[in-house]
């Protein structure tokens, strides 16, 4: 399994695969500052936390990783054999990018570096005022989603590792269906899910769980509380493991007691419309294609406009990354890109339901990563 998650090849795969980007967009170097695309570019593990305190300057001959004494060691070690320099001189990643820049160009008006749009404004600042000391027209150049879009289509052993999270994930939910009884509170699932994970093995969560009982589960994204759990309920747990770096996710419903009539109704509504985009899933299909079958799906069960959300959105490092199935992603998919599956039915005040599966675009289809089952499970 260990030979599986990893990959000595990737970080000068995916280098590459940004230069080739850089040379189209026409960039001569490129400054990377969110902590998931350097993470990916670089293919560093157990190196990065959330803190946004690290700076990646790319061009046709050099990766240079600016970092602080915090994390340097931690860096050099993971570089070795890369390619990638560690730079832990204390100044500002503006500073750092501007004498790279320096050195190595002449400050043509056609040299470009290329600057991700995500960063902050104050950030922004202080490149303008690093590049800005000589007389030349400032270089910058603001990009979309370069890096993003280059991390949607996943390698094998990202694959392996979100394989590796769902299993995880997985028996979560069936140690949870085995705990979880009316007279809970949604707190107390949730802690008891959360605890499974990270002692069955995984490094950490994909994010904070669901577990939303009642009306609570009409609000997709609920926060667990004191509600308690009660009999003639059903219950949304939307949950995930990391491993290495890398996240899963799923979501399944769970009734308290036998539903009837319009909760029942809704499960097999919610089911189809899963199934239906799960066996339609393939190269060339479209994220917007993906969400409208689904949405007539559960018209044609009676439950049209209750999604209220996009089907469902790419999973990686991070728990949402592109593509999206959504109406606004007229984008065919591709293989390699992994995607959640996950229509929900919501009715304020009465209850809400989603179940939600994830896998990867294949050549010739679809394949599920997740293996929990999706007949009704009754407690």
């Amino acid at each position: 399994m260990a030979d599986e998650l990893t990959d000595a090849q990737a970080p000068a795969r995916h280098l590459g695969r940004l230069r080739a980007r850089m040379a189209e967009e026409g960039l001569t170097a490129f400054l990377a500052r969110g902590t998931s695309n350097i993470q990916w570019l670089t293919a560093f593990d157990r190196v990065f936390d959330e803190e946004a305190a690290h700076a990646l300057f790319v061009d046709q001959g050099r990766a240079v990783l600016h970092t602080d004494s915090r994390y340097s060691e931690a860096c050099r070690r993971a570089a070795e054999g890369t390619g990638i320099a560690v730079n832990d001189v204390r100044e500002g990643h503006g500073a750092f990018a501007a004498k790279l820049w320096s050195h190595r160009f002449m400050a043509e008006a056609a040299d470009k570096l290329g600057i991700e749009d995500s960063i902050e404004l104050c950030e922004y600042r202080a490149l303008e005022k690093a590049f800005g000391e000589g007389e030349a027209p400032l270089p910058l150049r603001e990009t979309d989603g370069v890096v993003a879009g280059l991390r949607a289509v996943k390698d094998p052993y990202e694959i392996a590792r979100m394989r590796r999270a769902q299993t995880i994930t997985d028996a979560a939910f069936a140690h949870i269906a085995e705990f979880m009884a009316p007279g809970m509170t949604e707190r107390q699932v949730q802690l008891e899910l959360e605890n499974f994970m990270v002692t069955r093995g995984a490094d950490g969560l994909a994010f904070p769980s669901i577990v939303a009982t009642g009306a609570n589960g009409a609000s997709p994204h609920a926060i667990p509380g004191e509600t308690v759990l009660e009999a003639g309920q059903c219950v949304v747990l939307d949950f995930g493991a990391r491993i290495a770096g890398y996240c899963s996710d799923m979501t399944r419903t769970v009734f308290l007691g036998m539903p009837e009539g319009e909760m029942a109704a809704a499960w097999e509504a919610l089911r189809a419309a899963n199934e239906a985009v799960e066996a339609m899933l393939a190269p060339g299909v479209t994220g917007a294609e993906a969400h409208q079958l689904a949405e007539d799906v559960l018209e044609g069960h009676g439950f049209g406009g209750k999604m209220g959300h996009g089907l469902g959105h790419g999973v990686g490092l991070d728990i949402h990354e592109q593509p999206v199935l959504s109406p606004r992603n007229p984008q065919p998919l591709a293989a390699g890109n992994v995607v959640t599956v996950e229509p929900g039915i919501y009715l304020p005040g009465r209850f809400g339901m989603r179940l939600e599966d994830f896998g990867v675009v294949t050549e010739t289809g679809f394949d599920v990563f997740t293996a929990s089952t999706h007949e009704m499970v009754v407690i």
